[in-house]
């Protein structure tokens, strides 16, 4: 048996994969289909450390520049390309208030609308 998630990252070399039996340890209950894994089961090993050392220092993109020795680009790089393998995360960007106070300046957007964006 595998204990180690890690392990089974390297073992499945990160490729798609599907479980067939789910046992529950206490009850000694199983039940056998095919299992999709939720999204962040799905993302390399490594992927899933960073965002959990990401989640750990609380999204201190300072402390993880420390934690991995990169750069601030870096590491916005890296959740960037995570955050786009995982499909069930929907993030508005968010709009720079220079730029909503841009558009009020050239008449693109009312005050009302400038005052609603910012409020977001």
């Amino acid at each position: 048996m595998v204990n180690d998630w890690g392990e089974l990252s390297r073992m499945t070399n990160s490729k798609e994969f599907f479980v067939e039996r789910i046992k529950i340890k206490e009850t000694g209950i199983a039940i056998e289909g095919e299992f999709e894994l939720p999204p962040l089961a799905r993302i390399s090993y490594d992927d899933q450390v960073f965002i959990a050392m990401f989640i750990r220092v609380h999204g201190s993109i300072k402390e993880m520049e420390q934690a991995f020795g990169v750069s601030y680009p870096t590491i916005k790089g890296r959740l960037n390309k995570i955050s786009g393998q995982l499909g069930f995360v929907q993030v508005k960007p968010i709009e720079p208030r220079e730029e909503i106070l841009k558009q009020l300046e050239r008449g693109d957007i009312t005050a009302q609308q400038a005052i609603e964006r910012i409020k977001q």
